[in-house]
């Protein structure tokens, strides 16, 4: 069975992009989702991707204010967690001792090794993001693939539409 629907497979060839295809190729090769839902930024889709952070529980709508909704972290979960959280850089180059640093190449395999099979039995969700208007040379435009509908939702929240 393929993971893309003829639909999200339309979605994916419209961005021309080679080096968007293969890295969600490689995602998809590492991950192994089940299903592949490419976020075109349409009102349907994003509409869709909050619909479906409430089915999966990881939001709540809030009812007495119709099209809103909230997430709650767990308590554990508040900020960064400093003595786990690593900065990759590049071999001999080091930032300050402050940090828990690791070698890019180190770090890359470290969480290959995390990600392998993450989201078997899920969705893969792809977002083109970015962050400042899509027309200024000064703008990073981003792409995510995430198995969480919370994520994908928070993005337009936080960036700017970038499919298109």
């Amino acid at each position: 069975m393929p993971k893309l629907s003829p639909k999200d497979y339309e979605k994916l060839s419209a961005i021309e992009n080679p080096n968007v295809h293969e890295f969600i190729a490689k995602a998809s090769d590492l991950c192994h989702p089940d299903q592949i839902f490419v976020c075109s930024d349409s009102p349907e889709d994003i509409a869709h991707v909050r619909r479906q952070a409430i089915i999966s529980c990881e939001e709540e709508a809030i009812l007495t204010l119709p099209g809103h909704t909230v997430h709650f972290d767990g308590e554990y979960d508040q900020g960064r967690d400093r003595q786990n959280t690593k900065y990759m850089v590049p071999r001999g180059i080091s930032l300050s001792k402050a940090l828990n640093q690791i070698d890019r190449q180190e770090g890359l395999a470290e969480v290959r090794g995390l990600l392998k099979d993450s989201m078997k039995g899920r969705t893969m969700i792809v977002r083109l993001i970015s962050l400042g208007p899509t027309n200024s040379i000064f703008t990073i435009l981003g792409l995510q693939c995430t198995d969480s509908w919370y994520v994908a939702h928070t993005e337009d929240l936080l960036y700017r539409s970038g499919h298109s």
